[in-house]
């Protein structure tokens, strides 16, 4: 069942759901391979990030891609150059409002997620996927 906002109550829909689910198991992924947690779903007018990491000094600008199958096309193909645009106007906005970062070399990855019907996760990452 899907739900959406009514009555001014906060609920999600299935797909916000799965949405969230995703990052969280893309955000516990990148912590076991070491990455350290800054921020996540930093939203601005001009575009979202889904997870902001370090990877030593390296801010990462990750991207998180969710598909309950690729049936039709695989999470990464989805990530085009207006999206890039979207994600790179945001880590823009997201270094100048946060100055202790403005120095630090910074890099865009890409995880996708895709669910099988059998349950199984497979995770995928693309470090560095695209580049200003």
């Amino acid at each position: 069942m899907t739900s959406r906002w009514t009555g001014g109550s906060l609920r999600r829909t299935t797909r916000q759901q799965s949405g969230a689910a995703a990052e969280r198991d893309a955000r516990r992924y990148l912590e076991a391979a070491g990455l350290e947690f800054v921020a996540q779903n930093v939203r601005y007018r001009l575009g979202e990030i889904d997870l902001v990491m370090r990877e030593g000094e390296c801010l990462v600008f990750v991207e998180v891609r969710y598909r309950a199958s690729s049936r039709f096309v695989a999470p990464l193909l989805t990530v085009d150059r207006h999206k890039e645009r979207r994600i790179t106007q945001a880590a823009s906005l997201f270094l100048a409002r946060n100055p202790r970062y403005a120095s630090s070399p910074a890099r865009f990855d890409v995880i996708a997620i895709e669910r099988a019907p059998d349950g199984h996760t497979g995770i995928q990452w693309v470090r560095d996927a695209f580049r200003v």
